[in-house]
């Protein structure tokens, strides 16, 4: 389990600027369907979100809503200080789907994601981010011919190859094995002792600590 406090207490004793997520009497629409409204929030840098509760409560639109690809129906979405740009610009997602080209090699496609968003911010090199999850050996495999676990841990190495401080992550662990999913805990726990945020939605259990948000309690 995430200690929470501990990294509260470390990230002051490091004199880290606090950034806070507030989220305020959100309403999201889909197909004429009221997802979940009046939902409000607040998230302060080094802390963490689990987002729980069946399908269809309106997990992974939440995040899509804070990741700027879902408009609101109601209610502001801020994020203070902002270093520049929007909160998308800010932000990591990493949904349902892995979103790499499957032509293209591991390597590449982290080479590719960095190029595209400017990396040079305190990101890893790919090669580092690669061996942090354990796909160092499968680097130069076009991502096809991966499982779907590699394919998982791939997509989740673009979390270090460009640093942003705001991680959405929609079932982080989906195709983990328990090796892999307690490293990915490890580089979750690092991110958030750096002042980090993470916004989580899952069935399952992530041990971040933190807090948790449950959505459709009632459904």
């Amino acid at each position: 389990m995430i200690d929470e406090s501990a990294i509260s207490a470390a990230r002051a004793a490091r004199g880290l600027i606090i950034m806070r997520l507030s989220a305020s009497q959100l309403t999201v629409e889909r197909g004429g369907r009221t997802v979940f409204s009046n939902l409000s929030f607040e998230l302060d840098a080094g802390g963490s979100l689990t987002v729980t509760g069946p399908n269809g409560a309106g997990k992974s639109t939440l995040l899509r809503a804070l990741a700027g690809l879902l408009p609101l129906a109601g209610g502001t979405i801020s994020c203070t200080p902002l270093s520049g740009g929007t909160l998308a610009e800010q932000a990591h997602y990493v949904g349902h789907v892995d979103a790499l080209k499957g032509l293209l090699t591991v390597a590449e496609n982290l080479a590719f994601l960095a190029a595209m968003l400017d990396a040079g911010h305190g990101g890893m090199p790919v090669e580092t981010a690669l061996a942090e999850l354990g796909l160092s050996h499968a680097a130069n495999l076009p991502v096809t011919y991966l499982s779907a676990g590699q394919k998982r841990r791939a997509a989740l190495a673009k979390l270090l190859v460009v640093k942003r401080p705001m991680w959405l992550l929609d079932e982080p662990s989906t195709a983990l094995d328990a090796a892999s999913q307690a490293r990915m805990t490890e580089i979750m726990a690092a991110h958030l002792a750096q002042g980090g945020m993470i916004v989580a939605a899952t069935h399952g259990r992530l041990d971040l600590g933190g807090r948790e948000l449950r959505l459709g309690a009632h459904a």
